[in-house]
């Protein structure tokens, strides 16, 4: 299995290298200026927009004159997916292709802002708020935060560390947070207050790894606070809502995994060991095991639909559980069926990776970069790092 996973990975590597790593993204709907001036600058118009391209099943994306793009989040998740197959296999090569990575994201962060940032290279409206292209998101520069951090772990350079401390400064002061009792949310964007769990955990996570290195208390008294108000809110049956927001009242597999990196990346990096963190680490961590995935290692979607089979939600299930196999070593036989599951049925020939499955066979062949191929690099290069132990 282990050789099928390489395989899949060069597979995915060659690809990536003959579309000079850009792609489309799910979300990329707006960047179609012959739709968009239909949608009159009207809410609903561009959501209708929006999730039709996304929706669907196939790529109609270059009939609208959607062009494939880089990604600053994919660059992110690329660089960390080299720099684990750089520590797997001691090739310079994977050192060459992540150092490119993130000498990218350092020239391509949004200005205006008070450290180091990134957003979308796209205009995205959600069912809440509208995000212009170049406004950075906590999430967007979390995961790419991580990256650097890696990059400095891996290759002992300063100046990814540098980057990583700018990118905390960013989240200090650009970002509004939303006080609950003692305890912290940190807004999803900076043009309004808006809260979700899975991005508040990631800016601690992020906060929190990045003070372990470098002793700054104000990362670390954020980073708890925030934490703190996602374990507070997790549910009885351990899980997490999306968001607290009553039209932010579901359960998905993906959003669920990224709040169980989070804690862990907290706990780790902190050594705050309370027994409320590790037992809502724990609880949420079995009942995602136990309820996201079918026998044959088909993540679902959402807690109580299967459908549509999502390659973000398979790509991260392989990540998250190859980071939790130190405390679970079964999590890589899961993490392993997963991968096997993944690249028999959603990787095309070429190498790069389906974006969805439907329930009537109908398969989405878009090229997704960050959602999906660089994800999938991503997953994969943890899952063979992890397995070459």
């Amino acid at each position: 299995m282990k050789k099928k996973i390489y395989n899949a990975i060069l597979k995915l590597d060659e690809w990536l290298r003959k579309n000079d790593c850009k792609g489309y993204d799910p979300f990329d709907g707006l960047n179609s200026n012959i739709l968009r001036f239909f949608t009159f600058n009207n809410k609903y118009l561009r959501i209708i927009q929006q999730q039709s391209i996304r929706r669907i099943p196939i790529n109609i994306r270059p009939l609208v004159g959607i062009q494939k793009t880089y990604s600053s989040k994919g660059m992110g998740f690329l660089a960390r997916g080299y720099i684990r197959l750089y520590r797997a296999t001691n090739k310079e090569e994977y050192s060459d292709k992540a150092i490119a990575c993130l000498d990218w994201l350092i020239n391509n962060q949004c200005s205006g802002y008070s450290g180091a940032c990134w957003g979308n290279h796209f205009d995205y409206q959600s069912r809440v708020f509208f995000l212009p292209k170049g406004v950075p998101t906590i999430v967007w520069v979390s995961l790419i935060g991580h990256a650097f951090l890696d990059a400095y772990d891996c290759f002992h350079d300063k100046k990814y560390l540098d980057i990583a401390d700018s990118a905390c400064q960013h989240i200090l002061y650009d970002l509004e947070t939303y006080k609950d009792d003692d305890d912290i949310c940190i807004s999803y964007i900076p043009i309004e207050n808006k809260q979700v769990h899975n991005a508040n955990t990631l800016g601690a996570s992020f906060l929190a790894r990045t003070y372990s290195i470098t002793g700054c208390r104000k990362y670390l008294d954020l980073a708890t606070k925030a934490i703190n108000y996602t374990v507070k809110y997790q549910r009885k049956d351990h899980t997490w809502y999306y968001g607290e927001n009553s039209n932010l009242h579901w359960v998905d597999n993906f959003h669920t995994a990224y709040v169980l990196d989070s804690i862990k990346y907290y706990i780790e990096s902190t050594g705050d060991k309370q027994h409320k963190h590790m037992e809502a680490l724990m609880a949420g961590y079995g009942v995602w095991k136990n309820i996201f995935f079918l026998k044959d290692g088909i993540p679902k979607y959402y807690i109580n639909k299967t459908m549509p089979i999502d390659i973000q939600c398979a790509s991260q299930a392989i990540d998250t559980l190859q980071y939790f196999s130190d405390i679970d070593k079964s999590g890589i036989d899961l993490a392993t069926k997963i991968a096997n599951w993944t690249i028999d049925n959603m990787q095309d020939d070429s190498g790069y990776f389906y974006f969805r499955k439907y329930k009537i066979g109908i398969i989405n062949k878009t090229p997704t970069l960050h959602w999906g191929q660089a994800t999938m690099l991503c997953a994969l290069g943890g899952l063979y790092k992890a397995l070459e132990k």
